[in-house]
């Protein structure tokens, strides 16, 4: 079996309370916190991806002639950078070397992103479309169970515009043009939604009771889907 959690927690650590007043279908559904990792592991990883995001990104303007797509592209490209930066500016906080703290995940990561590139600029932009979209809702959800001075913001960071609405706006151009593109980016998104939530699991740290935390997570992971199917719905594909 997959081991999709991290270590357990250490016992010593204090329990989180829940505010007084939050329902619990509320606390059930959204709070993850106990399986936040530690903010220097959670900070590092977080930094790869949007790192990686850019890398895709930018390989994509550079791939297309056309001058708006190129633009368009460029701005999705560069919000993740801006993101990117923005957590490496609290490993610097915590004067932590950015690069000491991303380095343990760039196996996993650089296979990920190996993973989902995609044959062509559609599948390209596909990935970076979807996999971002998942991956910042997941880790806004882990915001909770981060310390008080670094969580808001990463919350605030990561909920940013996307920069996405030119890739959308370029994907419905070529499906649009192409009867048979739609059919083969709505199978390769299957696939993206897939290895992008290996990653998210990847990220728990486990309490020690497999069958609690799969109960936990589960209804996030619903909702992750749902809005995975949402944003597949924008581009009139099946998800």
């Amino acid at each position: 079996m997959a081991p999709w959690f991290r270590r357990r927690r250490p016992a010593g650590d204090l329990p989180r309370l829940t505010p007084r007043g939050e329902s619990s279908t509320k606390r059930d559904r959204v709070d993850l916190a106990d399986l936040t990792p530690e903010v220097l592991p959670y900070l590092g990883q977080v930094a790869y991806l949007q790192l990686a995001i850019f890398e895709a990104l930018a390989r994509a303007v550079a791939s297309t002639d056309d001058l708006a797509d190129k633009e368009a592209i460029s701005a999705a490209a560069g919000t993740a950078l801006a993101k990117h930066h923005a957590v490496v500016a609290e490993l610097r906080r915590r004067e932590v070397e950015p690069g000491e703290a991303m380095a343990p995940f760039r196996p996993a990561i650089d296979t990920f992103e190996h993973l989902t590139r995609g044959a062509d600029l559609h599948e390209t932009l596909l990935s970076a479309y979807i996999t971002a979209g998942l991956l910042d809702d997941f880790f806004i959800r882990l915001t909770g169970g981060l310390p008080n001075d670094v969580g808001p913001r990463i919350a605030q960071t990561l909920g940013a515009d996307t920069g996405v609405e030119g890739l959308i706006t370029i994907l419905r151009r070529e499906i649009a043009a192409d009867d048979r593109l739609g059919s083969r980016l709505a199978v390769w998104g299957r696939r993206l939604v897939g290895d992008t939530l290996l990653v998210a699991r990847s990220a728990l740290m486990g309490s020690g009771n497999q069958v609690s935390d799969e109960s936990r997570i589960e209804p996030v992971f619903t909702e992750l889907i749902a809005s995975h199917t949402r944003r597949m719905d924008a581009l009139g594909l099946t998800a």
